[in-house]
């Protein structure tokens, strides 16, 4: 089981090019990525989209590259045309107001379209992308490990809250049979007082017949099993599935279902207090299951 919340990072040097990878996940419950690039990197964007699709299943991943070059290679390239043009037109603007006026080149060079990344070539490209797929690889590493260690901690919390589940089921259980006994004697001794004054008695088949309506509407046996294998669901998703996310979600849907249809079939106060008790273990569980991939 692993968490969809992370971060990794990884540095690598390549041909005098220093290349940095920023990776952080939170949950999500779809894939969705936010990758950042630099300019004359950005044509890397759709590879690392599908790297990061290969290798992540759920989760929202914002990615971020950074990159250094050392080598005396230009990066970039300037538009001449471009240039001689917008400096020919400052001139004349500066002639035409007839002040004198000092052209800043770096200045010049900050307008649109004169400074522009370098097109590398096809061996190029082929180099910038291994060099930043193996950097994104590791970085990818390192989130996994991340992302393990989160999901482990998230599986003794589940396990834990399951087992508190557990025992208000069976609380529920003991009390069950209680239930229906408390009824009858309840429905006895009202009856007695209604007709004590009036000399009469209500015969032991009727009461019984009464007690047995009583006890179908307020059966919640079937619930209590559909719990139990609902929740045994859940553990075993939890100790075998390696993507348990989106099932752990339908189960914990299930679960609160199940719960709520004891809670309106029991008419028990103690049995009342174990539900409200075991919906908020499954509202714990509702939480926690969101951050699994």
């Amino acid at each position: 089981m692993d968490s969809m919340t992370g971060y990794g990072n990884a540095e690598g040097h390549f041909d005098d090019i220093n290349y940095y990878v920023e990776i952080k996940t939170v949950n999500n419950r779809y894939f969705k990525t936010n990758i950042k690039l630099p300019e004359m990197l950005a044509f890397l964007e759709s590879d690392i989209e599908q790297f990061l699709r290969n290798n992540l299943r759920r989760g929202s991943v914002n990615y971020t590259l950074r990159f250094k070059n050392d080598s005396a290679t230009v990066a970039w390239e300037i538009d001449e045309s471009l240039l001689k043009k917008a400096v020919e037109k400052l001139t004349s603007v500066v002639h035409t107001i007839g002040t004198e006026v000092n052209i800043d080149t770096g200045s010049i060079l900050a307008l649109p379209g004169i400074l522009k990344p370098a097109i590398p070539d096809e061996k190029q490209v082929e180099k910038y992308r291994e060099a930043v797929l193996h950097v994104t690889q590791l970085a990818v590493e390192q989130l996994k490990k991340m992302r393990e260690q989160e999901g482990t901690a998230l599986a003794a919390d589940l396990m834990g809250h399951c087992e508190h589940i557990r025992e208000k089921i069976e609380q529920i259980r003991r009390q069950t049979g209680n239930v229906i006994r408390e009824y009858h004697n309840r429905l006895q001794k009202r009856v007695d007082e209604l007709l004590s004054e009036a000399k009469l008695k209500l015969d032991a088949e009727t009461l019984a017949r009464e007690v047995a309506i009583f006890a179908e509407r307020a059966d919640i046996s079937e619930e209590i099993a559909r719990l139990d294998s609902h929740l045994e669901q859940f553990l075993s998703s939890c100790r075998q599935d390696k993507y348990p996310g989106r099932k752990l979600e339908f189960i914990t849907q299930e679960l609160l279902r199940e719960a709520n249809t004891v809670a309106s079939k029991a008419a028990d106060a103690q049995i009342a207090h174990c539900v409200v008790e075991i919906k908020c273990y499954i509202d714990r569980l509702k939480e926690q299951v969101q951050n699994i991939e």
